[in-house]
């Protein structure tokens, strides 16, 4: 059975916290995030900081399409206008998306406690840096699939908000050739992408179902018949 659930009515604890508290503290999430638990996928946003240390932010909330032959955009999704990745893209223009296995996810969580601006955050994460080769950035050695971007356009999610919706051109990929043969290790299954499934909620009782990440598994085709 169907039932709506509204924006504003919502338990008044999550996970022992008064519920406008946890989500404050979550990364300013909507009560609606944890309602819909819309998984995304995870990766790492690298570059330069004014300081030439490196920056590395782990983010999701994103998407990506192309658009004509040679347009492959990556629409990050939530950006935090405060942050050290908004400035660092602001200020050179470019960045690299690094997308982690789970193997290195542990690596790629430690971004969060390593973002001092004096910080070599990929560096102190335990990762590897090296320089891409189309922009001037870093990216991370580990990662299965690297994105070289250019900074295209920006909008806030609405008006007055902190964070924006940011659109970003693909101009180079390197990716792992075991992970573009789907028959070793694939970009698919337990090797392959990683989606954050942001703690699924019940609505009504407010019991969080933790489970932070996961990753996708093929199926069967199923053919197209559209009539």
């Amino acid at each position: 059975m169907k039932k709506e659930v509204s924006i504003f009515e919502r338990p008044e604890k999550l996970a022992g916290y008064e519920t406008e508290q946890y989500l404050t503290y979550c990364g300013n999430l909507s009560w609606y995030d944890l309602v819909t638990a819309v998984p995304s996928l995870v990766f790492v946003v690298t570059g330069w900081k004014s300081n030439g240390k490196e920056n590395a932010c782990l983010h999701s909330w994103s998407s990506f399409m192309g658009s004509g032959i040679d347009n492959f955009i990556c629409v990050l999704g939530k950006v935090n206008k405060g942050g050290h990745m908004y400035q660092s893209l602001k200020e050179t223009g470019v960045c690299v998306l690094n997308f982690p296995s789970k193997d290195i996810y542990d690596h790629c969580i430690k971004t969060i406690g390593n973002n001092e601006f004096e910080a070599d955050e990929i560096t102190a994460s335990g990762l590897t840096a090296e320089k891409a080769s189309k922009v001037n950035a870093p990216q991370i050695k580990e990662c299965f699939l690297n994105i070289e971007c250019e900074y295209l356009w920006e909008q806030e999610l609405f008006e007055g908000s902190k964070d924006v919706v940011i659109g970003l051109k693909a101009v180079n990929i390197c990716m792992d050739s075991e992970h573009y043969d789907q028959t070793k290790l694939g970009r698919y299954g337990k090797n392959g992408f990683m989606f954050y499934v942001d703690q699924p909620t019940n609505p009504e009782t407010g019991e969080i179902t933790t489970i932070n990440y996961g990753t996708l598994e093929p199926g069967e085709p199923v053919e197209w018949i559209t009539k």
